[in-house]
């Protein structure tokens, strides 16, 4: 990679000898598969995202590359190579594989993408990109959705090619369109929210052209499938600073089309007259519960941070002592999280946890800051389930009061029931309550066969386990046939 000349900003020097030092470090993977490309006669060039993250001082194995290549080449050149080899998305030029090396004295396994020059675009009707295939590296490169991610590095002779300005852009820390971003986004409107998640994962600002056609173009994005929609959203929520994406996503109006539940919070005043608006509570909601995670992202706590509170609109009640209600509103929303996540083609696994802890985020305060019952904690840990940890994190991120004393008791106040939790879950197990007769018992006592009763019989043994604790087996008898008796 040649150096910067010497008008160029230090920025930029610092920005190109980190990425030096990280195309070194891959060169053994990289050369050797340009060098079977280049006797193939064929170029190959680190491209894209790989060429940012080397800049940014951050590359790590997945590399991407592009080529002049046509895929069947690709793969006859990447297929005696490569411990792995798949194909796809070759119906969109790319062939995918995966190589073991040993780089150094550490063994290192790379993704790698090799993908033929092309260019795409959307027609108003299609869910799916029109590919044609290029025949030049700057053709491919203006195709790209941004600048910072419009740069290569020919192999293996270590070209660096940037004919839009990538690097000062990446320098200032700024996202553009390589063309128009009116062109841009008509090729690919997922470009947009790709927009909004990389301020979020960069911290990067975007250029004011490029905002001004987000919000002119917006419902442009409806032609995006969910799928695609969906994971750029979870890039974004799962990125270093998502409240600047998600205000990015609201603020285009971009929101309105696939997140419609989060632009309607605004001005939406909480019974408490404590937040500007429910919005910009949620988003803090969700910084707060990112700070208590314990073993990297969580993506189920931050879409339950950020959906807890979607249900206040339609709940709001303006009371006649002046006051705002919503109530029931965590039953609303736990109903319109899980339509907007099925409708975003989301697992039925995730629905099922974000939503219920939806649902479940205001159950410590119905119990007041009085003492809780053995009862009233055996039910809060039944119903949150494995979501316990995450409902902790979540009621705690629920707090976003600057009254700094109401602050502190409710803090002490979740404290004192997460003692009491650890006291019952060491006396009796509180993970997996369960009655203390099973079905085969009950039938055995009651001298009946399968059928409703026993569901019925173990309901009530359930209940009781849940109000009293554990029983001796002999009490647990006597019960069941006392309410057994009662039945008739």
């Amino acid at each position: 990679m040649p150096n910067a000349n010497e008008d160029t900003p230090t920025a930029l020097s610092q920005v190109q000898r980190r990425a030096v030092s990280e195309l070194l470090r891959v060169s053994p993977v990289a050369d050797d598969l340009a060098r079977r490309f280049q006797d193939a006669g064929f170029s190959l060039a680190l491209v894209g995202g790989s060429v940012r993250d080397a800049l940014l001082g951050r590359l790590g194995n997945d590399l991407d590359f592009t080529t002049d290549a046509r895929p069947e080449d690709v793969l006859k050149i990447v297929r005696p190579w490569a411990d792995a080899v798949w194909e796809v998305g070759i119906a969109f030029g790319t062939v995918g594989c995966q190589k073991e090396a040993r780089v150094g004295d550490v063994d290192q396994s790379y993704q790698i993408e090799v993908t033929t020059y092309r260019s795409e675009a959307y027609d108003r009707t299609s869910r799916k990109p029109e590919v044609s295939y290029g025949d030049s590296i700057d053709e491919d490169l203006v195709r790209r959705d941004f600048t910072v991610n419009a740069m290569a590095v020919a192999l293996p002779q270590k070209e660096f090619i940037d004919p839009y300005g990538g690097l000062e852009d990446l320098a200032a820390r700024v996202l553009r369109t390589p063309g128009t971003p009116e062109a841009s986004f008509s090729d690919d409107p997922l470009r947009m929210m790709r927009a909004a998640r990389f301020a979020a994962q960069l911290d990067f600002e975007v250029a004011p052209e490029v905002v001004t056609a987000m919000r002119e173009m917006s419902g442009r994005i409806e032609i995006v499938s969910a799928e695609r929609i969906r994971e750029e959203l979870n890039k974004l929520l799962l990125s270093s600073h998502p409240r600047k994406g998600l205000g990015l996503l609201v603020d285009t109006g971009l929101a309105d089309h696939v997140l419609p539940e989060l632009p309607e919070l605004r001005l939406e005043s909480d019974e408490h007259h404590r937040h500007k608006d429910v919005y910009e509570h949620s988003l803090t909601v969700l910084d707060q519960a990112i700070d208590l995670e314990e073993d990297g992202p969580d993506l189920v706590l931050r879409l339950a941070a950020l959906l807890h509170d979607i249900g206040k609109p339609r709940t709001r009640r303006f009371e006649k002592d002046g006051r705002v209600s919503f109530h029931h509103h965590e039953v609303v929303g736990a109903k319109m999280t899980k339509k907007r996540m099925t409708a975003l083609k989301y697992s039925n696994e995730m629905i099922k946890d974000v939503s219920r802890l939806v649902e479940l985020h205001l159950r410590f305060h119905g119990y007041g800051t009085g003492e809780w019952t053995d009862s009233a904690v055996r039910r809060y840990v039944r119903d949150a389930g494995p979501m316990l940890s995450r409902l902790h994190k979540l009621t705690r991120s629920d707090c976003t009061t600057r009254n700094k004393r109401k602050a502190s008791a409710l803090s002490r106040a979740y404290d004192g029931l997460e003692d009491r939790i650890a006291q019952l879950q060491d006396q009796e197990e509180l993970d997996a309550i369960r009655p203390d007769l099973d079905g085969n018992q009950i039938q055995e006592i009651l001298g009946i066969g399968p059928g409703p009763a026993i569901g019925q019989a173990y309901k009530f043994l359930l209940e009781l386990r849940l109000e009293n604790g554990p029983m001796e087996h002999d009490q647990a008898v006597t019960a069941l046939k006392e309410w057994w008796a009662e039945q008739g």
